[in-house]
């Protein structure tokens, strides 16, 4: 008790209650910027599926028929993917992508390349 009279007790004890909030605070920040990085790999991982399925979705449609429709679009359960062909230059005839996801207003965009001879893709590249 004598300690208490000199005023030892109450310096201690919020010494000890700043330094369990700066850790937890901590902690806190930690969990947000993982819980950041996972939606966001969710969203990069989506894309790149959707992306995946409709590039072969247009190859196959293009090795049936054997042209490429103008115009056409699919839809995903969480977004819908537009595309476009433009006419074919030589052997090759490129396709934009363009992806809109439910979840947000940014539009992801892609281009394929495709080969008039063996009807596939040749070349992708993925415009942000």
């Amino acid at each position: 008790m004598k300690n208490n009279e000199k005023g030892f007790t109450y310096p201690l004890t919020l010494c000890l209650v700043i330094l369990f909030l700066s850790f937890f605070s901590l902690r806190i920040e930690q969990l947000l910027s993982v819980r950041k990085m996972a939606h966001e790999t969710d969203i990069i991982l989506q894309e790149e599926y959707y992306f995946l399925s409709s590039a072969k979705k247009v190859e196959m449609n293009f090795q049936k028929s054997g042209t490429l429709p103008s115009k056409g679009a699919f839809t995903f359960v969480k977004g819908t993917m537009n595309y476009q062909a433009d006419p074919p230059t030589g052997f090759i005839q490129r396709v934009n992508f363009t992806l809109l996801l439910n979840a947000g207003d940014k539009a992801f965009i892609g281009r394929g390349f495709f080969d008039t001879r063996t009807k596939r893709l040749t070349k992708w590249i993925e415009l942000k």
